[in-house]
């Protein structure tokens, strides 16, 4: 006899005990973040409280129906994220990241809308093939660039590259390849949050903030590069995400149309 739970009794059983977030308080639409300041300035913003302070995960639910997440840093983890999500119904899910930028129009402060992930994460390969491309849901992307535009904040849109090496500033290989693949810029998470997103069917985006431009040795983060970066942008980057999803929200437009099997 068969006596293994299904997929939709773990995550029923993790995401709360991950998040210490009860499933009825999640909203429909999501936030993730890997900055727990992301949390902190939400929680502020709409007076209500963080959930799971000491644990795995945090979280903060506001009045409208959006709630933000930390889930930490790291494929692993937001494959994990993209997976519990499973156990409420999600109408979007926006990832607020920040990233490497690539290529000389990549300033400190702008932002990346990604048209793909490059899969060099590996944590995506346990859900599809390598060949099939991590994409975002464009409507979801179409509502943020609008956004953007009105904030009269400078965007870009490519092909970001997703790996789990944290520290690859001083590989002159790695970096040629980089430049090889033609990428805009570089993250941890981007390519796993699109391609599980696809696996579980939740429509998913990814709003990147240009926080160092590592091609080049003055540009590589440090400490102060980061402070500096959080002091400036950060209020920015979270605004156009909580608005987006209020947006979106409020005017009703489907982002999801069609279900292949």
């Amino acid at each position: 006899m068969n006596n293994f739970p299904t997929k939709e009794d773990i995550v029923k059983n993790w995401l709360p005990r991950y998040t210490n977030t009860p499933l009825e308080e999640f909203g429909e639409w999501i936030l993730l973040t890997n900055f727990q300041d992301y949390v902190d300035k939400f929680a502020e913003r709409f007076d209500v409280p963080i959930r799971g302070l000491g644990g795995p995960m945090t979280t903060a639910t506001n009045p409208y129906g959006i709630t933000i997440i930390n889930y930490r840093m790291g494929s692993a983890n937001a494959a994990t994220i993209m997976d519990l999500l499973t156990a409420i119904k999600v109408k979007g899910v926006l990832f607020l990241g920040k990233c490497g930028g690539l290529k000389k129009t990549t300033e400190i402060g702008h932002f990346i809308l990604p048209i793909a992930g490059i899969r060099g994460e590996g944590t995506s390969n346990d859900y599809f093939p390598p060949e099939v491309p991590a994409l975002p849901s464009f409507k979801l992307h179409k509502f943020i660039s609008n956004i953007i535009i009105e904030h009269k904040q400078q965007y870009r849109t490519g092909v970001v590259y997703s790996t789990n090496r944290r520290v690859w500033e001083y590989d002159a290989d790695f970096r040629a390849y980089l430049k090889k693949v033609r990428v805009i810029g570089i993250d941890m998470e981007t390519a796993t949050i699109f391609i599980v997103g696809h696996k579980n069917s939740i429509s998913r985006g990814a709003l990147l903030l240009v926080s160092d431009i590592p091609m080049y040795p003055e540009g590589i983060k440090t400490d102060a590069m980061d402070r500096m970066v959080k002091d400036r942008y950060m209020d920015m980057h979270l605004n156009i995400g909580i608005e987006s999803l209020m947006r979106i929200q409020k005017e009703g437009e489907q982002i999801k149309h069609f279900t292949f099997d």
